[in-house]
This record gives structure tokens, sequence and C-alpha cells, in this order.
């Protein structure tokens, strides 16, 4: 059962949060952006309000339940965003289900596989989760999403995504920490895809590494940098990030 909201009518716009996040993340882009698209913000299996059984849970798992729920909610032919994690989703159900989707935009994501160093860090967090639980986890994991220069300056952002990425299952954080590690690199899935494709990446972003960015622009149709910004874009250039966005959707369907 996934648990969503959404706001507006016309052209369906999905935007998938970010691994430690929730739909609720999308607040202030979905109140501008349902303006002008029929915007739709899911919790994924697992996650927030939306239940899992388990620990375990592939992208591929999660495409398919994905699917599903858009049938049954009358989703068709949508422009597909996700954060982080949430582009990782994004890519795997591009994979699934092709020209039956419209546009995708990854933001601070990667269609590369995890290399060596990055998949042990995954097995690291899941034995943390196993030893300490979600609250201590989240209240680690959240801060160092942002430059470490900015932490000040968005302490109450920082505070409210913690609070939000509390409401994240114990099993939900362990089975997407797995499905993240053991995701298939993705680039000839986005290199197929003939529609409009968005990147945005952050300079400073740690979790998704510029250089990884830059080495896959060229699968996209646009791609935007955002000097100094970590892996939170729509927290710390949040006029600038709803622009691109807004504007790579409407593009998208002229």
């Amino acid at each position: 059962m996934i648990h969503f909201f959404e706001k507006g009518k016309g052209q369906p716009l999905i935007l998938i949060h970010g691994y430690c996040e929730t739909g609720n993340m999308w607040n202030f882009f979905s109140e501008d952006l349902s303006k002008e698209f029929r915007v739709i913000c899911p919790d994924l299996p697992g996650i927030g309000a939306s239940i899992i059984s388990g620990d375990q849970i592939s992208l591929e798992e999660v495409a398919v339940i994905l699917e599903e729920w858009m049938e049954s909610n009358q989703i068709e032919n949508p422009i597909v965003i996700g954060h982080s994690l949430g582009g990782y989703v994004t890519l795997a159900l591009l994979e699934l289900m092709g020209k039956r989707i419209k546009a995708i935009g990854l933001f601070h994501s990667t269609a590369f596989a995890d290399d060596a160093e990055k998949k042990g860090m995954r097995n690291r967090t899941i034995t943390f989760l196993r030893k300490y639980g979600v609250d201590k986890f989240v209240t680690s994991f959240v801060p160092p999403l942002f430059p470490e220069n900015r932490r000040e300056e968005f302490a109450k952002e920082i505070e409210s995504a913690i609070k939000d990425g509390r409401r994240s299952t114990l099993n939900g954080l362990i089975a997407y920490a797995g499905a993240m590690r053991d995701r298939p690199d993705r680039l000839e899935v986005l290199n197929h895809f003939s529609g409009p494709k968005l990147l945005i990446a952050g300079t400073e972003d740690g979790a998704v590494k510029i250089e990884a960015s830059r080495a896959q622009k060229d699968a996209f149709s646009q791609y935007f940098e955002l000097d100094g910004v970590g892996h939170m874009g729509m927290i710390e250039q949040k006029a600038e990030t709803l622009r691109i966005i807004r504007e790579f959707c409407l593009n998208s369907i002229e």
C-alpha cells in the first residue's frame, strides 16, 4: 500500500523522495508546481506511511509496486523526478516502463552503480542501523548532506529533515541500503530513453560526487551544476532548483 499526497490537475508529475526522507520533503515544490501540474508525492514502500514486510527489497520490486500504484490511481505518461535514492527508483521505473514515462529528472543522483567503497559504506549503514536503530542513525546521517560551512545557516531545515527522517521504519532503511548497494548500472537504460532527461548536481555533494555527475552529463538533455551546493539543492537553492524543474517540466509537455 503506497501512501501519497497529490495537488493540482493536468500532466502528472511524480516527485520521489530520497533515502531517510518521505514525500513530505516536496511540500514546498508541490505547492508551486501544482499550479500547472498534477503533482503526486509518494512515500516509497517501507518509508513513512508506506509499509513493507521484512527488511529486504530490490529497486526492481519497488518499480513494480509503483507501476501498479500508478495504474490504480490513473497516473499515465508521468514526468518522474527523483532525489538521490528517488533517482535510482526513477531509473528502475524507466527500465520497466520505457516510453510510458514522458520525461525523467535525477536530482543529486546517478545512473552509475555503487563502487566498492560505496558498497562498503552501505554495509556499515546496515550494521549501524541494526545496532543503534532509526533515531540515532537519522540524527547522524542528515547533517552531512549539507555542506559543513552552511549547516548553521540551515539549522532549522536540518532539524525538520531529521524529524521527517525519523518517520522511516528500521526495516525500510535497512532494505533500501541493501537495494542501493545491489543496484545495477543503468547508464544504458538512460541512453536508450529518447524523452527529456534532466540531471541536477551539486559541486559540494558528498553523497553523489560532482565528478560522477560530470562523467554522465552527456546522457542527459539538460544538465545543471549548483555551485557550492551539497546533496540537498531543493533546500540549499530552493528558488533556483524549483525554477529548473518547472521549466524542464513545461518544456517536456510542449
